[in-house]
Parts: structure tokens; sequence; C-alpha cells
């Protein structure tokens, strides 16, 4: 098994991830599949900026029994296995906090892509895991209640969001499609709002203005 390519390109993933805002301070996690009986994935509480393709663990995807890498995995691990192993066309799987989709998962409402390009690659849904805390077999099992065939984007009550993706590209492009669905989608809630509550309308056009910027 040569798992090099692999860590080297979760090394390279998690920089991209952080100069876009979508991974801060060590708030992310990615895991790669490198053939049917391993996975790489993130070092746990290692900073983007100094990680080397040698801190990035492989696991065994079956049980996660770590084979290689110079720190402990991600907490997450066991979320991401739980993607790779309903879903065989899945190879990247990519868990972020990134910020305005993850305000749409405070709200806790699942999300309807219109028809069009983010359709094409996120889903006609974007279904909504329950809240259970970071790290915990109970959070893998409610994202795994969750998991369709037809859909690369799932929002975690309070926990943020995970993508996903045939191929890296796929799944970098999925979080990009997330964060643009889901600032069109509150930009209409707030003007909504601003319709409804006309004293409400400066401070939500400084919302807007920022949520647009």
């Amino acid at each position: 098994m040569n798992s090099l390519p692999f860590r080297r390109t979760i090394v390279e993933m998690c920089v991209q991830l952080s100069h876009q805002g979508h991974f801060s301070g060590t708030g992310g996690n990615i895991a790669l599949r490198i053939d049917a009986e391993h996975i790489a994935v993130t070092p746990s509480a290692t900073d983007y900026l100094t990680m080397t393709a040698d801190d990035v663990c492989v696991l065994r995807l079956a049980d996660l029994r770590q084979v290689e890498g110079n720190k402990s995995p991600t907490v997450e691990s066991g979320l991401h296995a739980q993607v790779l192993r309903a879903r065989p066309d899945v190879n990247a799987s990519v868990h972020t906090h990134q910020p305005v989709a993850s305000a749409c998962a405070l709200l806790g409402q699942p999300l309807q892509v219109p028809p069009g390009p983010l359709r094409r690659l996120l889903g006609e849904h974007i279904p909504v895991a329950g809240y259970a805390p970071s790290g915990s077999g109970w959070l893998s099992s409610k994202l795994a209640r969750q998991l369709r065939p037809d859909t690369n984007a799932y929002l975690m009550l309070n926990h943020g969001v995970l993508c996903c993706g045939a191929t890296t590209s796929a799944a970098l492009q999925a979080v990009d499609d997330l964060e643009t669905l889901c600032t069109s989608l509150l930009l209409q809630r707030i003007a909504a709002r601003s319709e409804r509550e006309p004293f409400m309308q400066a401070a939500l056009r400084r919302v807007a203005d920022a949520l647009a910027a």
C-alpha cells in the first residue's frame, strides 16, 4: 500500500480549506479512501499550516485501527468511516465548520436545493443529523441514518457540516456549493423578515451586506 500520495493530498486540502475560511484553528477534518480496506484521515489537534504528510493517519476502514501516522487520528474518524462504508461511490469526505452553512446547521432545518448546478452535485435535499457530542458513536449513527446515495452534503445540528464526493475535487466543490446555497437561503430569510418587520430593516440590511460581502 502506497499511502503517501493520499497523505500529501490531505495536507494540500487542509491548507486550501484553511485559506478559504472553511477550516479554522483545528476545526475540520478529512478522510480519503486509499483502497477497499484503508482510509487516510487528518490527525487530531494539529494546525493545518504546520501539518506534514507524516502526521496524517492511515486507518483500517473496518475497525479504525491505526496502521500509519505519527499522531493520533481525528476524533471524527468514525463519522467519516460511516460515509465511506455506506457509500462505495464516495472517495473523499470533508467535515467543516464553514461559517454560513454552520449557521444553517444551527437552525436545525433541512434545506431544499433549487434545480440547477447546485442540485446536480449536492442533491435535491440537504438533511439534518440531530445533535450528539463530537467524536461520539452516537453522532456517527445519527449521520448514518441520514445518508442517501444521491446526497453529497449534510448538516449536523450544532456541529457544522459534512460534504463528500467521488473525488477530492467533487468533495471540495460540494463544500463551496453548500456555502453558496446557504448564503442565498439566509439572504432570502433576511429579506422576508425585513418585509415583516420594517423597524428592523436597517439592522437586517447590515447583516445582509456582511453576508453578501
